[in-house]
């Protein structure tokens, strides 16, 4: 299960990301953090926006209320999103 904290009305979670991947697309659990395959190579941010996006169109929220916390040059991210409840992240994750 995908470990979620929220905090000061935003939600927290770890994302383990596959890039150059076919499509992207939301894969599923991995040690508690969501696998994310991307179709944008790992190159000048291409694939951190590409996570962005994702998510963005994944959650119908607006890209600005979705940050990388840390782990931007790394397979290993941290994520926070403002405005969206953690029952609505948990629903999409589970699908």
């Amino acid at each position: 299960m995908v470990r979620l904290t929220e905090k000061d009305g935003s939600v927290y979670f770890a994302v383990r990301v596959v890039p150059r991947a076919s499509r992207s697309e939301i894969v599923g659990e991995l040690d508690g953090a969501v696998k994310v395959r991307l179709s944008a190579p790992p190159v000048d941010g291409a694939a951190n926006d590409e996570l962005i996006k994702l998510f963005a169109k994944s959650l119908r929220t607006a890209k600005s209320n979705i940050e990388i916390v840390s782990g931007q040059s790394s397979k290993a991210k941290q994520l926070r999103i403002t405005g969206v409840p953690a029952a609505d992240l948990q629903k999409l994750f589970d699908a």
